[in-house]
């Protein structure tokens, strides 16, 4: 008898670390799935001007993602635009695409779907310089390009310093980078930076590209049910080695990944 209540209780005893087990390992499977792995796309295929500074700014955003806890991943293949594909992806960063870079419908049909269902985009530079002829990329970059005098310093203000991706920078920001003028703005853009004209050079050529005392530089806004982050900066191989600038487009990949509130 005694045998046997012996045997009854280690059975018990058994039964509670079986279920114990159980717990602690659902627990921790759960605490796993809350964690997020992050990881961006950098997309750099251009079917017009190429820019060089396009090598500079992938092993920046590269040596950024390592220091900062994220991964990245750069491509000019537009096959690595689908549904499955693309949602392992927290955000795609179009760096200085240019032209009709997309070929095909369902790549088109793949990052609209991204973005309705959550997605990041970040577009740097030449990303307005593209699919002219699908309204909604210039929507969700949020411009289309028109032209651009020469490089120059010129001076750019910080019109909302309360945001991730302006808090580093100087009300009064000096730069030489090459300018962009758009000939589209989307009208729902929240502009972070713009630029003094009268600090740039114009000549009987390129006069008629003046947009006057608003010229956003850069924006960012939520689009189609996803965040879009754009900021024109970014012509030079140099600007991908200025703290600066790298902590401006740090703050807008964060707040593309959904890992930041912009503020």
């Amino acid at each position: 008898m005694r045998n046997q209540l012996q045997i009854n209780r280690l059975i018990s005893y058994l039964a509670l670390c079986a279920v114990a087990i159980l717990i602690s390992s659902c627990s921790a499977s759960h605490g796993a799935s809350k964690k997020k792995d992050y990881k961006v796309l950098i997309y750099c295929k251009t079917a017009g001007f190429h820019h060089g500074s396009i090598k500079a700014g992938i092993a920046a955003i590269q040596k950024m993602g390592a220091e900062n806890g994220f991964s990245v991943d750069s491509t000019v293949n537009e096959s690595k635009f689908t549904d499955d594909n693309l949602k392992q992806y927290s955000a795609i960063i179009f760096l200085s695409t240019t032209g009709d870079f997309f070929k095909k419908d369902e790549s088109k049909a793949a990052l609209k779907n991204y973005i309705e269902h959550g997605g990041g985009y970040v577009g740097i530079h030449a990303a307005t310089d593209a699919e002219y002829n699908w309204q909604w990329y210039g929507d969700l970059s949020g411009a289309y390009f028109k032209g651009h005098p020469d490089q120059k310093m010129s001076t750019l203000n910080i019109v909302d310093p309360n945001t991730i991706a302006t808090k580093m920078l100087p009300a009064v920001w000096q730069r030489k980078d090459e300018w962009y003028h758009f000939k589209y703005l989307a009208k729902d853009i929240h502009v972070l930076i713009t630029i003094d004209e009268s600090t740039i050079t114009y000549n009987a050529k390129n006069e008629n590209l003046k947009m006057g005392a608003y010229h956003p530089m850069a924006w960012y806004h939520d689009f189609d049910g996803g965040r879009a982050f754009y900021t024109e900066l970014g012509h030079t191989d140099e600007s991908f080695v200025e703290p600066l600038y790298l902590q401006h487009l740090l703050g807008g990949i964060e707040y593309a990944m959904g890992r930041k509130k912009m503020k």
